[in-house]
């Protein structure tokens, strides 16, 4: 049955995903782009290494991708809601395969360096949060109210089933040239954007009037996110939580590396040890529906927030090598399930005008506490041991949940009206 909210907003009508084309061929561009990123996530330092052999360097690119993804969030927000989000994310994905084009250029000359490398990754940093803001509100334009709790799951399944294999894939290819992933992931990034340019996204997902806020000053406009945020009560709890888990689920393969190399565990036990992470979050996009059924958003939060606190404190338990494995795997359960359930909030209780905006807010959001966390984590491990950092971590993010819990609008929120009816 077509809601009519779905109607209001030129939605397509409730029909199996599978059967949804513009979803699936979103998704699939999707699956592309992520392995294209997970790939080249790997090679680009491993390409540091070798041209300038200092881990300092590797730092600096990453640094800069990060700081670049943070300054232009806010921006980007602002972009989403005022152009064809198509469009744009077509743009992102071009730019970014003019990137990598050039640094396969560079390698067949021989004349790649590490100032180009870091150009690129500037570039890369101002492309991933227009191409996420994008996509994220082309899926809500896409699917209706009904799947889109199974979209956001399948969704879940694009990233993690990425950052399983492609880390690997891109070890593998970079054995046999360091070109070889490189020239992989362009030809990644050309399918993804030939695959998107098939896609006719009905009318939500193309800006064509004018915004009820078309006169603000763009400083308010951009702030438009943050301040709604804040605003709803549920949005500003949930984007609390998910700040404190990224902050202290963000060094935990950092930590889990500084802490196995301590007890002597070979690197390539070391580095199936980190995978569980990814493979706990794919299979815990099958449990995100029947949470969502079963337990109200706020009470989800608080079990996700403590369980994870309880998980990071088992972490350095004396149970043997592979012990970490466990608890990495059960974390990477949790996962999808905040993910989603912050998603499905802002798509159920933002109108479509905002949606990029705050969708880049939120963003802009985990990423200062995923630097947070990277940072403060640096400086644990240059006072204290590996395991004592990690408790001092799970003890942190207990504390906030166990203080959130006190907060009776959390743990009574419910989920909006919309996302309920679809539920039922």
């Amino acid at each position: 049955m077509t809601r009519p909210s779905d109607v209001a907003e030129g939605r397509v009508p409730d029909a199996p995903l599978i059967r949804n084309r513009d979803f699936q061929l979103l998704w699939t561009g999707s699956v592309f782009s992520s392995l294209s990123r997970e790939m080249t996530d790997l090679a680009y330092p491993l390409l540091i290494l070798s041209l300038t052999g200092s881990p300092a360097a590797t730092g600096a690119f990453g640094g800069a991708q990060l700081l670049t993804s943070l300054l232009v969030g806010m921006p980007v927000g602002e972009l989403a809601d005022r152009f064809d989000r198509r469009r744009l994310l077509l743009l992102a994905q071009a730019v970014r395969l003019a990137a990598t084009a050039t640094v396969v250029l560079a390698l067949t000359a021989g004349t790649l360096t590490f100032a180009h490398l870091l150009t690129v990754a500037v570039v890369v940093g101002a492309t991933e949060p227009l191409a996420g803001a994008a996509r994220m509100v082309l899926v809500r334009a896409v699917v209706p109210s009904s799947r889109l709790t199974a979209a956001l799951t399948q969704d879940e399944v694009r990233t993690h089933g990425a950052a399983l294999s492609g880390p690997p894939l891109g070890g593998a290819l970079y054995a046999i040239a360091a070109a070889v992933p490189i020239v992989t992931a362009m030809a990644c990034q050309v399918l993804s954007l030939l695959t998107v340019s098939l896609i006719r996204p009905p009318s939500a997902a193309r800006r064509t009037g004018p915004r009820s806020d078309e006169n603000d000053p763009v400083l308010r406009r951009m702030a438009v996110g943050l301040r709604v945020l804040y605003r709803v009560p549920t949005l500003r709890y949930a984007t609390l939580t998910a700040t404190m888990l990224n902050l202290a689920g963000a060094p935990l393969v950092l930590i889990t590396v500084v802490m196995l190399e301590d007890r002597g565990v070979p690197s390539g036990q070391i580095g199936l040890t980190v995978t569980a992470m990814a493979a706990g979050g794919l299979a815990g996009a099958a449990l995100v529906g029947p949470l969502q059924r079963r337990l109200r958003p706020g009470v989800l939060m608080l079990a996700c927030g403590l369980s994870t606190a309880v998980l990071i404190t088992l972490l350095p338990a004396p149970f043997g090598s592979w012990w970490a494995a466990v608890p990495l795997f059960l974390l990477g359960l949790v996962g999808p399930s905040v993910r989603i359930l912050v998603d499905v909030l802002i798509f159920r209780q933002v109108p479509d005008e905002q949606r990029g905006r705050v969708i880049a807010a939120f963003m802009t959001i985990l990423g200062v506490g995923s630097s947070a966390g990277l940072f403060g984590a640096g400086l644990l491990l240059d006072r204290l041991a590996a395991t004592h950092a990690t408790l001092v971590l799970g003890g942190l993010l207990a504390a906030c949940m166990l203080a959130a819990m006190a907060a009776r609008g959390l743990r009574t929120a419910r989920w909006p009206e919309d996302e309920q009816d679809s539920r039922a």
